[in-house]
């Protein structure tokens, strides 16, 4: 993995970020009040499986 593989990286999130934001407001403040209501062990668990899928898709991909 190059630092051009992860400046791409950065930037595909962004973009995607971005578009979740100008499109979907309320969806996004939506989402964040279930974040806000899910117990801090929850929210710590879907954060680990959410990169572990990630690091998944990456070494699939590579």
């Amino acid at each position: 993995m190059t630092g051009t593989d992860i400046l791409t990286g950065i930037a595909l999130v962004l973009v995607i970020e971005g578009l979740v934001y100008a499109l979907a407001p309320s969806l996004v403040e939506r989402m964040l009040e279930a974040l806000r209501a899910m117990p801090i062990d929850s929210r710590r668990t879907l954060g680990i499986l959410t990169a572990a899928t990630g690091v998944l898709l990456l070494w699939m991909v590579q």
